[in-house]
């Protein structure tokens, strides 16, 4: 595909939906190649259809999209996209939004948008970062809860009475090791240890 070229993308994320509209308005622009993707949501950024829109893509063209989330719904990841295309020295229209990184006014909002994602990568770590010291406060450890709970440890004790701990482990669905380090977690806490961490 030659420099210059106006690559278009278009998505829909169900079946039921149309892309009629966006692949009409396309064409309209004078796109000169468009790629599609039906029934794929926009949180994945693998889509078939876009791979190749973005691979068409060359330097001095422009990739079009009806509207900015045809491309992806993330925007940190729309971020990053646009800026990726940004530096191989594509354009970036949408024309429902009229935006364009190839015009002064676009790259504001371009970098108003790329803020916005670093705003939103900083509440996420504030809100993981508090939520971790919450849980740290009641007492709980932070990461997968267990497999197997304290109830489930006790029947299990009860069964291995009568029972291997090979045959106990098949009747609650885990395998041996998990069982054994349930047991362990279960023991140590009922002693006033500290638990062994997982895969101890």
């Amino acid at each position: 595909m030659a420099a210059g070229k106006r690559i278009g993308y278009a998505r829909v994320s169900t079946e039921e939906q149309h892309l009629d509209l966006q692949l009409a308005a396309l064409e309209a622009y004078g796109c000169d190649r468009v790629y599609s993707d039906h029934g794929i949501s926009g949180g994945r950024f693998d889509r078939p259809g876009l791979r190749a829109a973005l691979a068409a893509a060359r330097t001095g063209g422009t990739l079009v999209v009806w509207r900015l989330d045809r491309l992806g719904r993330s925007l940190r990841d729309l971020a990053t996209l646009v800026g990726n295309l940004g530096q191989r020295g594509v354009r970036i229209v949408s024309l429902t939004e009229s935006l364009d990184t190839g015009s002064a006014s676009g790259r504001f909002t371009f970098h108003m948008l790329a803020a916005l994602a670093e705003f939103e990568r900083g509440l996420i770590s504030e809100r993981t970062r508090a939520g971790i010291a919450a849980a740290r406060a009641r007492g709980s450890r932070p990461g997968r809860r267990p497999v197997l709970d304290d109830a489930q440890c006790g029947h299990a004790r009860q069964l291995l009475l009568r029972h291997s701990l090979s045959a106990v482990a098949r009747m609650l669905g885990v395998d041996r090791g998990t069982l054994r380090r349930a047991l362990s977690r279960t023991e140590s806490r009922e002693r006033g240890e500290a638990p062994a961490p997982d895969g101890a």
